[in-house]
């Protein structure tokens, strides 16, 4: 096991991987409780409840497919990156397709399986890999630096410590609050670990954080630590298949391009940024990146026969890199914990927003120091680098950051008289950006 991963190659060892792996878990294990809230439509009480996605089934299906796609990447790619159902893509699915659109979920699972198979395809013919290894350098350091900027964001708005402000967008939240004051807790008690230089230093604040907010309340201890059996996968499983026939229409065209689009971007920028913080880019390229590329494609496909939204990379992934994680055992491990989420459910409302939001922010501190690689004396390149860094958070959005920064690269470039160093996908690049933002944002 330690040389099919490469552990003294990496200077690693199965406790740090574990390690890892559990960090990059503990980060992104929201999802389980997120993601069948937000595909069942929960908070939208007038609802028929005829229309809904089962809770149960979707709970199901995020656990497995995130498991799918994490030990496809950690066992085949073999890269510290876990996967699940995205944020974002969840909500475009549920409140936009499916509510907005009035498109059964059964349809919009059928959109998400084509949308997969697309994928697969563009992967195995080496496509999206010749479009990753063909962003410039400057692009890469500064797509890692804007989701470093945006995690922190999350993880400051999980926190409560930003919040929306109606004059003025955003502004500092009430400090005093419960949750509040457990999330500073938890985020100076993370900085103290990470400046003693603590390996899992994330992860322990997590489990303090946790067990500090069940001693004083502000966090629910959990009546059961096991349940019987997971929910039955039975409502979802399979139903994209059966739907396959209706996705013929302009309608499902545009929602399998969104699809399509958003999650090429998001996981593109996610590749890299995480391989840049785990110092496993060559040369400019990313070693095996079509094989994490099909891991990815995979379970997003695995995800939509299970009865799920689309299954993509995470940027949380670096919570589990900043503990030491830099090979695929880390995934493998992630990939464990969540086939054993399906028992250990109850356990996992522990793992709220003021307990991860520490982990985010600092992962954010660790990312932007690519900022450092970036050539601000050269406005041709300051320039795209940082519109692709700032209109990520601001924006909420990692594809929109991306399409920003990309749109205005070959523009400087070209008026600088350096056209010639510019690689032709990127050209090709710029017209789809320009055609994704007069079609597909809103």
């Amino acid at each position: 096991m330690k040389k099919y991963f490469e552990f003294e190659k990496f200077g690693t060892s199965y406790k740090t991987e574990s390690i890892a792996g559990l960090t990059t878990f503990l980060a992104m294990a929201y999802i389980l409780i997120v993601n069948p809230l937000m595909l069942s439509l929960a908070s939208v009480g007038d609802y028929p409840d005829a229309l809904r996605m089962d809770q149960g089934a979707v709970f199901t299906a995020t656990a497995l497919s995130a498991a799918i796609g994490c030990l496809v990447m950690g066992l085949y790619a073999k890269y510290p990156i876990a996967l699940a159902p995205g944020m974002g893509l969840n909500a475009f699915f549920g409140y936009t397709v499916v509510l907005t659109m009035g498109i059964p979920w059964q349809t919009a699972l059928a959109g998400v399986l084509v949308s997969g198979l697309i994928f697969i395809a563009l992967t195995l013919t080496g496509l999206r890999e010749k479009i990753i290894n063909s962003i410039p350098a400057e692009l890469k350091y500064a797509v890692g630096a804007g989701i470093g900027l945006f995690i922190t964001f999350i993880g400051f708005q999980n926190a409560e410590i930003i919040v929306a402000d109606g004059a003025v967008l955003v502004g500092l939240g009430d400090l005093t609050s419960g949750n509040t004051l457990l999330a500073i807790f938890g985020l100076v008690l993370t900085v103290i670990f990470m400046v003693r230089g603590i390996k899992g230093g994330i992860f322990y604040g997590i489990v303090i954080t946790a067990a500090v907010g069940m001693m004083f309340g502000l966090i629910d201890t959990p009546a059961n630590v096991v349940s019987a059996l997971p929910p039955s996968l039975d409502p979802t499983f399979g139903a994209a298949f059966a739907h396959l026939g209706d996705i013929f229409t302009i309608e499902m065209l545009v929602v399998i391009l969104t699809f399509l689009f958003v999650d090429f971007f998001d996981t593109a920028g996610t590749l890299v940024a995480v391989a840049n913080q785990a110092g496993l880019m060559k040369d400019n390229k990313l070693p095996r990146a079509g094989k994490a590329l099909f891991a990815d494609s995979t379970a997003t496909v695995a995800g939509a026969i299970l009865g799920t939204s689309t299954t993509t990379s995470y940027i949380e992934s670096s919570a589990g890199v900043a503990a030491g994680g830099r090979t695929g055992f880390a995934s493998v491990v992630t990939a464990l914990l969540f086939i054993l989420s399906l028992w250990f459910f109850p356990l996992l409302s522990v793992i709220t927003e003021p307990v991860t939001a520490p982990a985010l922010i600092i992962v954010g501190v660790l990312m932007v120091s690519a900022l450092g690689k970036i050539k601000w004396d050269n406005f041709e390149i300051a320039v795209p680098a940082f519109l692709t860094i700032i209109v990520m958070p601001l924006s909420y959005s990692i594809a929109t950051g991306i399409a920003a920064g990309f749109i205005f690269y070959p523009i400087t470039m070209i008026m600088k008289g350096r056209a010639k160093e510019i690689h032709p996908i990127m050209y090709g690049l710029f017209v789809i950006f320009v055609l994704y933002f007069v079609f597909l944002v809103e």
